[in-house]
């Protein structure tokens, strides 16, 4: 027999801890229970409902059918003909559908068929074939109540059997649990839907392939390839920060998507690390990176007497250091951002020291000179500095010498074309 107390105190600990209402619970037992009755004791074209009293443990189970007279019945010679038809493949489409749905409607537990006194745009009524279970005479339904009405539904009790308390337990127990992993499984997307974008902090759990799976406490997320750092290695028991990239329902939970590679993890590590950001004092401006080689961030200050690249660098370099040693020793270049564009852009070509700039605004180009003995900071390794100047500040540039030569152009897409590219 079920054991009250218990089961009491499960639903109020449900209700509690998982925000699962006792009233949801409850109706799903119900069903579960309908259901479980229909298959051990009932027969295919019931409709069987039940109902579980909380006070005593014992369940009543009742048998539904509606009301319909002999207009809403289908006659030998309709059925026939329909029968016909859809042997010969001209079955009416909208009756196959209306059967598929009372098909599933009896699958997920017995609702009845609706009814009304018009069948639509035609204005029909709707017929049925007449079935001893599932429907009753108008004139056999007064019997039982004076005031039945067409397509009203009379409910018959069922006898309950010796053993439905088993029934009743083992139905619960199952429902309970079902609706705790469907609650665990929501909660969790919820919780973690309302963290995308933000910094997580987990453990890596396992490596498989390339595919890096990390604990993040109530969920498993994943750290595809693409998503991580070239070059940086994990181990099993490591903890890793990394953006929360995406969240998805899937069937078995949610998907929880990381990435250690997208700008974005930057930007949110100087947040941690900086109160002026967290306060929106200073603010981030952009953020141009290549994961596991060089980040350049552009800083404003939104209040005088605040400097934005002190900030961020924190005193003899703490704050920037942490976040560099959250990337794996990323180089990263911190540079005040401005409304003057010459100024600006002369400040993303860092560490190299500019001459001049000559900004084309229609065009989004800019011309950088540096002196001879600064071409290779200002082109950086492989073209990496230019080229992160080019994505932060959204203008072409081209990196000339002192005589004028063009010696590399980088876009704003990070595209870069020209020789004369050295070593940092």
């Amino acid at each position: 027999m079920l054991d009250l107390k218990n089961f009491n105190t499960a639903l109020e600990q449900l209700t509690a801890e998982k925000g699962i209402s006792k009233e949801k619970i409850m109706e799903a037992i119900d069903m579960a229970l309908a259901a479980a009755y229909k298959r051990d004791y009932g027969k295919k074209t019931q409709v069987v409902r039940a109902k579980f009293d909380l006070a005593t443990g014992k369940a009543e189970f009742w048998q539904v059918k509606t009301v319909v007279d002999e207009t809403m019945i289908k006659s030998e010679e309709e059925i026939a003909a329909e029968e016909a038809a859809k042997a010969a493949g001209g079955f009416d489409a909208l009756s196959e559908k209306q059967e598929a749905r009372e098909a599933a409607r009896e699958a997920l537990g017995g609702e009845t068929e609706s009814y009304g006194e018009a069948g639509g745009e035609t204005g029909e009524i709707k017929k049925v074939r007449f079935n001893l279970d599932r429907h009753i005479m108008l004139d056999e339904a007064k019997k039982n109540k004076k005031s039945a009405k067409l397509g009203e539904e009379l409910i018959f009790p069922l006898e309950s059997k010796e053993d439905y308390g088993r029934i009743a337990a083992q139905t619960a127990k199952q429902v309970i649990l079902q609706r705790v992993r469907e609650a665990e499984r929501d909660s969790v997307f919820d919780e973690f839907k309302e963290k995308e974008g933000e910094v997580v902090s987990g453990i890596v759990q396992r490596i498989e392939g390339r595919a890096v799976f990390l604990d993040l406490g109530r969920t498993i997320g994943i750290l595809p390839p693409d998503e991580q750092i070239r070059g940086e290695r994990y181990r099993v028991g490591e903890r890793i920060k990394t953006l929360l990239l995406s969240v998805e329902k899937l069937p078995r939970g949610p998907g929880i998507y990381l990435s250690r590679s997208h700008p974005r993890l930057v930007l949110k590590l100087f947040e941690i690390e900086v109160p002026e950001i967290a306060s929106g004092v200073v603010e981030i401006k952009n953020v141009a990176r290549e994961a596991g080689a060089r980040t350049k961030i552009a800083v404003v200050s939104k209040e005088e007497g605040i400097d934005p690249v002190g900030s961020c660098v924190g005193q003899r370099g703490v704050r920037v250091t942490t976040v560099i040693a959250e990337l794996g020793g990323e180089k990263v270049d911190i540079v005040p951002w401005s409304e003057d564009k010459e100024k600006f852009i002369a400040s993303a070509v860092s560490p190299a020291k500019v001459l001049e700039v000559d900004v084309d605004e229609a065009r989004k180009h800019a011309k950088v000179t540096v002196s001879e003995d600064q071409l290779s900071l200002a082109i950086g390794k492989g073209g990496q500095n230019v080229r992160l100047a080019a994505k932060l500040t959204g203008y072409k540039i081209d990196i000339r010498s002192r005589s004028g030569e063009t010696v590399a152009e980088a876009t704003s897409e990070g595209e870069v074309v020209g020789e004369g590219i050295a070593g940092e």
